[in-house]
């Protein structure tokens, strides 16, 4: 019933939001008396706020048409190259770029939101690298009849993606995805595959949440896994093409996510409303960008969701050497030349400082000088891979890294 309770909620909130836009477009309108008395402004801005705050956020595209590399602009060319079930993995390339130029596969998370979340990141990197990435797909958009979707598939895609690729491909894991693109790299270095990445860098990556545990590591300890499976885990209702199948909801993970800076959120909108009342639409415009990317969410499959929680946040299975891939133990200590980079945020509240550093010592025959750990001095969780701090502090070493590691 709880699926089916937000989604009555939603329908009545769309439906609110329509009629707030259209009475901030009359309110609003030069050729209508209501835009020249005192409360006009004001009330047009409240309405256009809340419009804009529970209108439909479907997927965003990424449309990155151009870079600037250079002193140049560059068009930028982006294809879908392999699809599957649960996530396709779509190219970018721009144009003028050096045949050889670093590939990079860019690991987006799998926990609520699109992978366009990583626009920026993807419009930076492109400046200089070839960049694939895994865009993962909504979990309520697929069919039940395609199977199920658990760690142990996540750590098989990207497997399949780096194959696809071909060797010396550098990846690049943000957030969540540290763990499984470690424990791939693990996998394939053990099999001595060719497809084993030239370097693998972690940003805000929970490879060890014993180190410095966030509210989120908190909540994560503080419950049974047969609570979140009680009380988060819902079904998929007959609107949609995975109806029946069991999920996380991604308005669950939106509203966790919100909560923790629940004041900062409401600034962002206050701020917008003062933007828009005094007549400055760029400013308005740049924060409604921002939320119609934040309110897009997606949802996971209960299986990868529930195994996430055990072996990421309450067994801590890849630092103990208790993670299991397909019947075998993943060994960290059979990567000998993948080099590896770990990104933090010293303002990070989602991943603490040390937790993706961890992963460093868990690869004991890698030589030291292919090693590396940076930490981003008044950095949040979204600026290490987002924003002006990732465009000119974090992606030149990054971008330095992969070159001084190439295959």
């Amino acid at each position: 019933m709880l699926y089916q309770a937000y989604e009555l909620q939603r329908s009545f909130l769309n439906a609110a939001s329509a009629w707030a836009s259209v009475g901030a477009e009359l309110l609003s309108n030069p050729t209508l008396p209501f835009g020249y008395l005192g409360m006009g402004p004001a009330a047009a801005s409240a309405l256009q706020v809340f419009a804009n705050t529970y209108a439909p956020h479907d997927k965003p595209e990424f449309g990155i048409e151009a870079v600037e590399a250079d002193g140049t602009l560059h068009t930028v060319l982006e294809t879908v190259v392999l699809r599957k079930p649960f996530g396709n993995l779509r190219h970018f390339v721009r144009e003028g770029l050096p045949k050889d130029a670093p590939k990079i596969l860019l690991v987006a998370p799998m926990s609520g939101h699109h992978a366009t979340l990583l626009r920026g990141t993807v419009a930076r990197l492109l400046e200089n690298q070839e960049v694939w990435i895994t865009d993962w797909t909504d979990a309520k958009l697929v069919p039940i009849s395609e199977g199920g979707f658990d760690l142990d598939d996540y750590i098989d895609y990207l497997i399949e993606f780096l194959e696809f690729i071909g060797p010396g491909t550098h990846m690049i894991a943000v957030c969540q995805p540290s763990v499984p693109a470690f424990a791939a790299t693990a996998v394939l270095a053990a099999e001595k595959n060719p497809i084993r990445p030239a370097s693998l860098t972690m940003m805000g990556g929970p490879i060890d949440t014993r180190a410095s545990p966030t509210t989120v590591n908190d909540v994560a300890m503080e419950r049974p896994l047969s609570w979140f499976e009680h009380n988060v885990i819902a079904t998929v209702p007959f609107n949609y093409a995975g109806a029946g199948r069991k999920v996380y909801p991604g308005f669950l993970q939106l509203a966790g996510f919100l909560s923790m800076n629940l004041e900062s959120h409401l600034m962002s909108h206050f701020e917008m409303f003062k933007h828009l009342t005094v007549g400055d639409q760029e400013s308005a415009a740049a924060t409604r960008r921002f939320y119609d990317e934040y309110l897009s969410v997606a949802d996971m499959t209960a299986e990868f969701y529930l195994q996430t929680i055990r072996e990421v946040f309450q067994e801590h299975s890849l630092p103990r050497g208790t993670f299991i891939h397909r019947g075998k133990p993943i060994d960290p200590s059979k990567i000998t030349d993948t080099a590896l980079l770990a990104v933090e945020g010293e303002r990070d509240d989602i991943s603490g400082i040390g937790q993706t550093k961890a992963a460093l010592d868990l690869a004991p025959n890698l030589a030291a000088k292919r090693k590396k750990y940076l930490l981003a001095e008044n950095v949040g969780h979204y600026g290490i891979f987002n924003g002006s701090k990732w465009r000119t502090r974090i992606a030149p070493v990054v971008e330095s890294f992969i070159r001084a590691n190439a295959r």
